[in-house]
């Protein structure tokens, strides 16, 4: 099976099981820099939505431009190789 499209990874998704919008971002499928699918998906964010990012390695220089952008983040390592990064509005 093929890879996820840009907007496929990017797609809205309600992971949270609540009323509460969660949007996924899972940048190891996006073949090339994921920083645009992540700006996307932050784009109108409802005041208590959240997009979770999933990525191969921590994100560290994501996290200046969020600050910056309104947005406040927690990190959490899965595994090895799987880092979960939910970010809301601060």
């Amino acid at each position: 099976m093929a890879a996820d499209t840009t907007e496929e990874a990017a797609q809205t998704a309600d992971t949270t099981g609540s009323d509460d919008p969660t949007r996924t971002v899972d940048a190891r499928t996006i073949n090339g820099e994921p920083f645009s699918d992540i700006m996307a998906a932050l784009t109108d964010l409802p005041e208590d939505g959240t997009v979770l990012l999933i990525n191969s390695f921590e994100p560290k220089p994501l996290y200046s431009v969020l600050k910056r952008k309104g947005f406040e983040y927690e990190t959490t390592q899965a595994t090895d190789d799987e880092w979960r990064v939910l970010i809301s509005k601060a």
